[in-house]
């Protein structure tokens, strides 16, 4: 099952993708990948679309979606949800509370940015959006670009809308055992996502790998676009300490925007236990 070129983490501009959900199967499928899921942040607005696309172009598609959780001293980490009902009544409706705080949200950031002379970033920010009812930060990043404060989007993340910078703002999401209690409710499995990228010490990460097993979390992902080798290494020794299933994931935004293309990770490591081995 190692074998397979599967990905399950990426986005498309129902959240803060660049490419439509038909646009990155088509993508998925050049590059050669076998099983995909798309994985919007706090959406599943587009999963039907991707799925259409991806039963006439011959890929293997899971629902998927990557949920915003409050987690600590304002820290915020994603757990995806992989192979879910997409109509079940208790995951619309927590997905959709989530989102329901990101314009609030979305204002407060514009109303710190213009506290350090760049303006308009509300509108400007939204023109970037291709779901005017999801704005994030790679939003305001792709408009503080456009307006050459900036040479990409990851310098404005760490000048601008990293935590402690000028245009970030808290936000309470969903507590960890609601996502989790969401995604199996619709019969899925959740993954933590991209480990690596979260502010915590390394006591602090332990925490939050030994919360998510006891409250019935499943997976992890070992292979992110964003992960180096060494922490490679180091999350699969978590997946075998704590029994972990693995996923492999590009984490895809978009052509020039992405840490890696989708289907262009490395292998898994071969003795891990693949989260997708008992869907095919």
């Amino acid at each position: 099952m190692n074998v397979m070129n599967v990905d399950l983490h990426c986005h498309s501009t129902v959240s803060d993708g660049l490419l439509t959900p038909a646009a990155v199967v088509e993508r998925a499928k050049a590059n050669g990948v076998d099983l995909l899921a798309l994985t919007d942040h706090d959406e599943i607005g587009g999963l039907d679309e991707a799925r259409t696309t991806a039963e006439a172009l011959g890929i293997r598609f899971v629902n998927g979606t990557e949920i915003s959780v409050s987690w600590g001293d304002d820290q915020t980490v994603h757990i995806v949800g992989l192979n879910f009902d997409h109509r079940h009544p208790e995951l619309v409706a927590g997905l959709g509370r989530v989102r329901g705080g990101r314009d609030a949200r979305a204002g407060r950031i514009a109303a710190e940015l213009a506290k350090v002379g760049i303006d308009d970033a509300y509108a400007g920010a939204l023109r970037h959006a291709g779901n005017p009812a999801l704005i994030s930060r790679s939003h305001f990043a792709r408009y503080i670009v456009e307006r050459g404060f900036a040479r990409d989007v990851k310098t404005v993340f760490d000048h601008w809308l990293a935590k402690g910078k000028p245009g970030y703002v808290s936000h309470p999401w969903a507590e960890l055992a609601e996502a989790l209690g969401w995604i199996k409710a619709a019969g899925g499995v959740a993954v933590i996502a991209h480990p690596g990228r979260y502010r915590l010490t390394p006591a602090e990460r332990r925490e939050l790998f030994v919360a998510f097993k006891e409250m019935g979390g499943q997976g992890i992902e070992v292979i992110s676009g964003s992960h180096t080798d060494t922490e490679v290494r180091e999350f699969a020794g978590i997946a075998r300490e704590f029994d972990f299933l693995v996923s492999r994931a590009s984490d895809f935004h978009g052509p020039g925007e992405s840490y890696i293309d989708l289907g262009r990770m490395a292998a898994l490591p071969p003795d891990l236990k693949t989260v997708w081995a008992e869907w095919l």
